[in-house]
C-alpha cells in the first residue's frame, strides 16, 4: 500500500465522525445518514488515491453523503414521507448539487456531540460501545465483530438496533450543559474505559490470538485525546487518559515470541513505551492538584508508580496500598479489594493478601471469578503452599473465557506441580 493511500485512510477515519455528525445535525435521521456517509467515505477512497486530497475534504464528503442521502430515500418507496421532510428542511440545490470544497458550515466538528449520542442513555452498554466504534471511532462492523468474537450479523443487528433506539428516542445531537453534562459526561468515559479494558486485555481471546485486541485500546485512547481536546479542564477525562496511556505502554512487553500472555512481574521493561509513559505521568502530575480527586486519577496514579519502577523489587507498594484505600472509598468494588490485597501482601506479607480475599469470597460478584482464583494462587505460592496454589490456578483456568489467559494459568499449575 502507497504511503498516499495510508495518509487518504488516516485522513477518512478522522473526518469520518465530523462528516456523520454534521448530516445528522441537519437531518436527524441517524441509521441512513450513517449508510450515506459510509458510501461517501467508500468514494473517496476509491477517488482520491488517484485524483488528490480534495482542498477541503470535509466538504467534499458532507456534499457527497448529503446526495447519497437523497439518493437513498427516493430509491425507497417506503420513505417518501422522509424524503419530503428532508426536502422541505434542505434547499434543493444543496442536495443535488455536485461535490464541492466550500460547504456551509461544513468546518463546524460535531464529533464530540456525536460521542455523546452515540453513548446515549437509551442505549445499552454493549450497544454505546458498538455504535461507539462504529460511528466515532471508524471501525467496520466486521472489526468490532471480531474484536468482541460475535459473529458479525450479530454485531450489525446490535448496531442497527442502536441506531432504531436512537431514532425513536428523539435525542438531539448536542453536547449536554450543566448537571445533564456531567452524569453523561461520565457515561461517555465508561464506555471509553470498557472499550480500552476489552482491548488490553481481551475477555474472549481465542486459540490463535492474543490476550490483546490493539485496534479497540488505540481507538480508546483517540477518543479519550479528543474528549480531552474538547473538555481540557475536566480532571477525570485527564486521569482516564493517563490511565490509558500508563497501561498501554506495557503493552510490547505483555506477550512472549509465541503470544503467550507475560505478568507484569515477568515483563521486560525495556520494552515499555517510555514515551507514553512520560506522556502519561506528566498528564496525571498536572491534573491531580487540580481539583477533586476521582477513580480515574487514581488508578492513573497507580499505574504511573508501577511504571516508574526500574523493576518490581524497586516498586513503591506502600504507596501503591495507600492509594487503593482512597480509592475503596469511591465505592464498595470486589474489584478494587481484589487489588488492594495484592498491595497489602507485598507490604505486609502474603498471609495478609489471603485474608482479604477470603473476605470476598463469600461476594457473589467475586465468588467463582478466575481472577479472584487467580491472585489467591499467587498468593499461596508465595506462601509455599505449592500444591493449593496449583490447585487454585487450574480452578482459576477452567473458569476464565480466555484462551491465552487459560494457558498462562495451566502453565503455572504445571510448573508448581512439577516442583512439588
Amino acid at each position: 500500500m502507497t504511503a498516499g493511500r495510508h495518509v487518504a485512510e488516516d485522513l477518512l477515519r478522522e473526518l469520518a465522525p465530523q462528516v456523520l455528525g454534521t448530516l445528522v445535525r441537519r437531518y436527524g435521521v441517524f441509521d441512513a445518514c450513517e449508510d450515506a456517509v459510509q458510501e461517501a467515505l467508500l468514494a473517496a477512497a476509491l477517488q482520491w488515491p488517484g485524483t488528490g486530497v480534495p482542498d477541503n475534504p470535509r466538504g467534499w464528503l458532507v456534499t457527497v453523503a448529503s446526495r447519497k442521502l437523497v439518493d437513498q430515500i427516493r430509491s425507497d418507496s417506503a420513505r417518501r414521507r422522509r424524503e419530503d421532510t428532508l426536502t422541505l428542511a434542505t434547499p434543493q440545490a444543496a442536495l443535488l448539487s455536485h461535490a464541492a470544497d466550500d460547504v456551509p458550515d461544513a468546518d463546524r466538528d460535531d464529533s464530540l456531540a456525536l460521542l455523546f449520542l452515540c453513548c446515549h442513555r437509551a442505549l445499552s452498554p454493549a450497544s454505546r460501545i458498538a455504535l461507539t466504534l462504529r460511528a466515532v471511532g471508524g471501525l467496520t462492523t466486521a472489526q468490532i465483530a471480531a474484536a468482541f468474537l460475535v459473529p458479525e450479523t450479530t454485531m450489525a443487528q446490535r448496531i442497527s438496533r442502536a441506531k432504531q433506539t436512537l431514532n425513536s428516542s428523539g435525542a438531539p445531537l448536542s453536547v449536554p450543559e450543566g448537571t445533564d453534562l456531567t452524569e453523561r459526561l461520565a457515561e461517555v468515559r465508561h464506555v471509553l474505559y470498557l472499550v480500552f479494558n476489552e482491548g488490553y486485555s481481551t475477555t474472549g481471546g481465542t486459540e490463535g490470538t492474543g490476550p490483546t485486541a490493539p485496534e479497540l485500546s488505540d481507538e480508546a485512547i483517540r477518543l479519550t485525546r479528543m474528549l480531552h481536546r474538547s473538555k481540557p479542564d475536566d480532571t477525570e477525562t485527564a486521569g482516564l487518559l493517563a490511565l490509558m496511556l500508563l497501561t498501554d505502554a506495557r503493552r510490547p512487553a505483555r506477550t512472549g515470541p509465541s503470544g503467550e500472555l507475560v505478568p507484569l512481574t515477568d515483563q521486560d521493561r525495556g520494552r515499555w513505551d517510555r514515551r507514553a509513559i512520560a506522556e502519561g505521568v506528566d498528564l496525571i502530575s498536572r491534573t491531580l492538584p487540580l481539583g477533586r480527586v476521582g477513580p480515574y486519577q487514581l488508578q492513573a496514579a497507580i499505574a504511573a508508580v508501577h511504571d516508574e519502577a526500574e523493576d518490581t523489587g524497586a516498586t513503591d507498594w506502600p504507596q501503591i496500598l495507600a492509594l487503593y484505600e482512597i480509592l475503596e472509598q469511591f465505592g464498595p468494588n470486589p474489584m478494587v479489594t481484589l487489588n488492594r490485597a495484592v498491595a497489602v501482601a507485598m507490604v505486609h506479607g502474603p498471609a495478609a493478601g489471603l485474608a482479604l480475599i477470603t473476605e470476598l469470597e463469600t461476594d457473589s460478584r467475586t465468588a467463582r471469578h478466575h481472577r479472584l482464583l487467580a491472585t489467591r494462587a499467587h498468593l499461596l505460592e508465595l506462601l509455599g503452599e505449592h500444591e493449593a496454589a496449583a490447585a487454585s490456578y487450574r480452578e482459576a483456568a477452567r473458569r476464565t473465557t480466555s484462551t491465552p489467559e487459560r494457558r498462562h494459568l495451566t502453565a503455572r499449575a504445571h510448573r508448581l506441580e512439577v516442583r512439588a
